[in-house]
């Protein structure tokens, strides 16, 4: 079974996700640096290029064609907007939404464009954030506080995923 967490750019993914997979015996792959690898390209030079649309597409891609099921699995913040994907990666294991607050997410993302972080065309960084707590609360099996410091967050992700 792996291990897939979800949640806004800045929440703590990739961070929490390395040391997830050393606790749990895990191999640990981030869906980011796979797009990044395909493409040849920094995510933000993806979107670019292709836009928010593109970019969205390829990251569906990429996610579902995930297979492993023994690793905890770092997605990008847009990975709830690809349907086929998120359906996909639910069936290799438990979804884990890490939960912060909109103020959070503003003090800890800096520079959000150079970040790679997709946002609609016409939409706020504040549109973007209600949109996808709804998706994430949606494809979430387990939603954990990601404002927590990094050892309880580690403890209860391990503890509900058992």
């Amino acid at each position: 079974m792996s291990v897939i967490l979800i949640g806004m750019p800045s929440c703590g993914k990739s961070t929490l996700g390395v040391l997830l997979a050393k606790r749990l015996g895990m191999r640990f792959i981030d869906s980011d640096l796979l797009i990044q690898e395909r493409e040849g390209k920094l995510l933000h030079e993806i979107i670019g290029e292709v836009g928010t649309d593109g970019f969205i597409a390829i990251e569906n891609l990429v996610n579902r064609n995930i297979t492993d099921r023994n690793a905890v699995i770092s997605t990008g913040g847009s990975a709830v907007y690809g349907k086929e994907a998120m359906e996909h990666l639910k069936t290799l294991g438990k979804v884990v939404y890490l939960r912060i607050s909109y103020s959070e997410m503003e003090k800890r993302l800096g520079d959000y464009v150079h970040r790679g972080v997709v946002i609609k065309k016409g939409h706020t960084l504040a549109d973007m954030y209600k949109e996808r707590v709804a998706l994430y609360e949606k494809y979430a099996d387990i939603i954990v506080d990601g404002t927590n410091d990094i050892s309880n967050t580690l403890d209860l992700i391990a503890e509900k995923i058992r």
